[in-house]
């Protein structure tokens, strides 16, 4: 009897699930050109019809958005946006944390810990928000893998939520003591590892709903949540000082912006629980093929190793570099460098990530049509060659009497060159006490252009000012130098010419105008870097052990390569004695990624995630259908 050819889906292929006799295992499928057999995947009827209902389809790329993929994105967005909040509130206030738990003083007007144990307090909080981060990706990522993507960033939204609110019931140091900057740090460290966990989740949940063709698009929504959760605490934070007034504010209202998060947290939990698990995670564990140790797998084993050291180096590094310069060091520039006050300094920060943040969604769409590789790299590559002019522009419009202090003015470090360290410091705990140091950090700090000359061993530093020379062993020599470079022409932070804005419409005007519209290409080059990673990421790792092997290299790359930007960029100023030197970390970074990406990481918009689960599983499904 001949045999009925099997009904085709969308361009002609065989239709998924479709089978000669119900309940019968499939054999085999026609080779379109001679007709003969060829071996396929044997699968069960019910596996298969599964996976055609439950998997997102090739030919969906172009139809609209369901109401369900809505719903995924809102849910996973929103609560990826609370939990940004959550992390941000601590940088943004941690002046205020730290003089009630860290810098209290006693009533003999002294700091009621020793400069040692503040020291540690500092240092542990900075490795709470950075270098903790990786280590909740290791844990989270493994859970994830192992029992469900929609559980595990349940457990993360839950853990961030929870220990903000408790920073804000907390009692300060001089109520209970130690044990309050203790309590501090625990519930630091419990936000860094919630946060290391997050982002994967949330990635990889919305990819794996996400239409083959549309992965770009649809993650580069979970790319906005990093801004969101910055405007949303600055909104808060900002509304409650006028609210009440920066003297409450300072006593107790410090607290208020962390208690809200409870409400957050609230709708957080909320909607998560409303959500179903990812498709792809599902079929994989109804089969039982998922992963047993996904952390050996993901890292033990060279093939996938290899493959996130790849992601790390070639993608992730120059992204993290160029995300924190756009966003962070632009303000620290600013602020510290060009000296302009804080809030015209935050508006303007402000206005240039709300005038560029769609480009995350547009980078993101534009990714599944031309590839993750040219939008990522061209970003690096953009961006190393145009900050030095950019920056350099900032300077001029943003305190025009400093940039031409630094390009008349000539200052001059004579030191022994054994006497100057690089004056590393991320945690702000370190002490360089060398003539050379203590010459070149108040330079730095002045924000003056300078030299260095090297001096005879053995001999104390000179800053040369014109022809005034002040040693650095001299006991007034903070006030002889600031005096003297202000006779020779540097201005005061009060000079007129710095850029000022009364309130947030107060930028029609040239000079805040000029500054929002460089600060503005420098966030879209954010979002060209940023917009498209999660796809790329998602696509490079099968989902047996996505989660744990795109979130390591991710806030590694972010956490390390991008949270030590600006005590790099520092200490590098101060070594050289160029405001613009700090610049060449993250040049150099981004130019590396480029190349890295460009020869080793492969394109990844047309792979096909689902169809290489299929491969990878087959083995497994095959005999588990044969016992």
């Amino acid at each position: 009897m001949p045999r009925r050819p099997r009904p085709s889906g969308p361009g002609g292929e065989p239709e998924r699930g479709t089978t000669p006799g119900a309940g019968q295992p499939v054999q085999g499928t026609l080779n379109e050109n001679a007709g003969a057999r060829r071996p396929c995947i044997r699968d069960r009827v019910g596996d298969s019809s599964q996976m055609r209902a439950a998997i997102p389809r090739t030919d969906a790329a172009n139809r609209p958005m369901t109401r369900e993929e809505k719903k995924v994105i809102l849910a996973s967005s929103l609560g990826t946006v609370f939990e940004w909040y959550d992390f941000y509130l601590y940088g943004s206030l941690a002046a205020f944390v730290a003089a009630k738990f860290f810098t209290v003083l006693g009533d003999d007007g002294r700091p009621i810990f020793d400069e040692t144990t503040r020291n540690i307090f500092a240092l542990l909080a900075f490795a709470a928000g950075f270098l903790v981060r990786p280590f909740g990706a290791l844990v989270f990522g493994r859970l994830g893998d192992l029992v469900g993507r929609k559980y595990t960033f349940l457990v993360t939204i839950v853990i961030m939520g929870a220990s903000t609110f408790c920073v804000g019931i907390l009692p300060t140091a001089a109520q209970i003591g130690i044990a309050a900057p203790i309590i501090l740090l625990v519930l630091r460290c419990l936000q860094g590892l919630a946060l290391g966990g997050e982002y994967g989740g949330a990635a990889t949940y919305v990819a794996e709903h996400a239409p083959h063709g549309r992965r770009g698009f649809y993650t580069s929504f979970i790319q906005i949540t990093a801004t969101g959760g910055l405007f949303l605490s600055l909104f808060v934070i900002l509304g409650s000082q006028a609210l009440m007034g920066a003297e409450a504010f300072r006593e107790w209202g410090w607290r208020v912006p962390f208690l809200v998060s409870v409400v957050l947290l609230a709708i957080s939990v909320w909607i998560r629980m409303q959500m179903q698990e990812s498709p792809a995670f599902k079929k994989m564990k109804e089969e039982g093929t998922q992963s047993k140790a996904p952390l050996t797998e993901a890292f033990g084993q060279w093939k996938n190793a290899k493959i996130a050291i790849l992601a790390l180096l070639g993608l992730v590094a120059g992204q993290a570099v160029v995300w924190y310069t756009g966003q962070f060091y632009a303000l620290f520039f600013l602020g510290s460098v060009l000296k302009v006050d804080s809030y015209t300094t935050n508006i303007l920060i402000a206005w240039a990530l709300l005038l560029a943040c769609g480009g995350f969604v547009f980078f993101g769409w534009l990714s599944d049509k031309i590839g993750r590789k040219p939008i990522i790299l061209g970003g690096c590559l953009l961006a190393a060659l145009t900050y030095f002019p950019l920056f350099k522009l900032i300077s001029a419009e943003a305190n025009p009497a400093l940039h031409a202090a630094h390009q008349n003015i000539p200052v001059v470090v004579q030191a022994d060159p054994a006497s100057c360290s690089f004056q590393f410091n991320p945690t702000g705990t370190a002490r360089f006490t060398n003539s050379c140091d203590i010459a070149k950090a108040a330079l730095a700090r002045l924000s003056v252009n300078y030299h260095v000359e090297d001096a005879a061993p053995g001999s104390a530093a000179v800053v040369r000012v014109g022809d005034t020379a002040i040693s650095s062993t001299d006991p007034n020599f903070a006030t002889a130098l600031g005096a003297a470079i202000t006779t020779a022409g540097y201005p005061a932070a009060s000079n007129p010419t710095v850029v000022r804005i009364a309130h947030p419409f107060d930028i029609f005007r040239e000079q805040p105008a000029v500054l929002i519209g460089v600060l503005t290409l420098l966030v879209l080059y954010v979002t060209m870097v940023y917009g498209p990673i999660a796809a790329a990421l998602v696509e490079l790792f099968p989902t047996r052990i996505r989660y744990t092997s795109m979130s390591l290299p991710y806030h590694i790359g972010n956490g390390w390569f991008g949270g030590l930007l600006p005590a790099t960029a520092f200490a590098m100023i101060a070594q050289t004695g160029d405001v613009y030197y700090g610049l060449w970390y993250p040049v150099v970074i981004a130019l590396v990624t480029v190349v890295i990406g460009t020869f080793f990481v492969p394109e990844t918009k047309d792979r096909d995630i689902f169809a290489e689960d299929l491969a990878e599983t087959a083995p497994r499904t095959a005999a588990r259908a044969r016992i």
